[in-house]
C-alpha cells in the first residue's frame, strides 16, 4: 500500500518554488555546479524539500566531480523508490521520494566503497538541515 502525499499540481504549484516544482513535479535538472548544496561539506541531514522525508545524511555525502550533490547510501531505503527512466536517449535508474513523488534525481554505479553507488542529487529537490554542535 502506498503512503504517498496526494496533492492537487495547484498545490504543489503554490508550495514550491517554480525550481522546485520543475525538478520535483515536471522532472527537470538542474546546471551542474549551480544548486546550494553541490559543495555543501557540513554535517546534518538532507530532507525532501516536497514533504519533509528524511533522505541523505552528510557522511554519506561525497564529491563526485559532477557538479551535483552525490551520496553513496540513502538513511532509510525505504524512504526512495527508483524507477526506470529512458528519457533523453539513455537508461538510467531515476530516484524518487517515496513519500511524495518527487523526482531526485538518479543513481549510478561508479559510487565508492562499501556500496559502490552514486546518488547523484538536485540540490534543489532536498533540504539541509544542519547538525546541532
Amino acid at each position: 500500500m502506498s503512503n504517498k502525499k496526494k496533492k492537487k499540481e495547484e498545490e504543489w504549484k503554490k508550495e514550491l518554488t517554480p525550481e522546485q516544482y520543475n525538478v520535483l513535479r515536471l522532472k527537470g535538472t538542474e546546471k551542474p555546479f549551480t544548486g546550494k548544496y553541490w559543495d555543501n561539506e557540513k554535517e546534518g541531514i538532507y530532507k525532501c524539500a516536497g514533504c519533509g522525508t528524511l533522505l541523505f545524511d552528510s557522511n554519506t555525502k561525497f564529491d563526485a566531480g559532477c557538479g551535483w550533490p552525490s551520496f553513496s547510501s540513502t538513511i532509510k531505503e525505504a524512504n526512495i523508490e527508483e524507477k526506470v527512466d529512458k528519457s533523453q536517449n539513455m537508461v538510467r535508474t531515476e530516484v524518487l521520494c517515496k513519500n511524495c513523488g518527487g523526482h531526485l534525481g538518479h543513481i549510478f554505479d561508479d559510487g565508492p566503497q562499501p556500496t559502490g553507488l552514486r546518488f547523484c542529487i538536485n540540490s534543489v529537490s532536498i533540504d539541509f538541515e544542519k547538525k546541532d554542535e
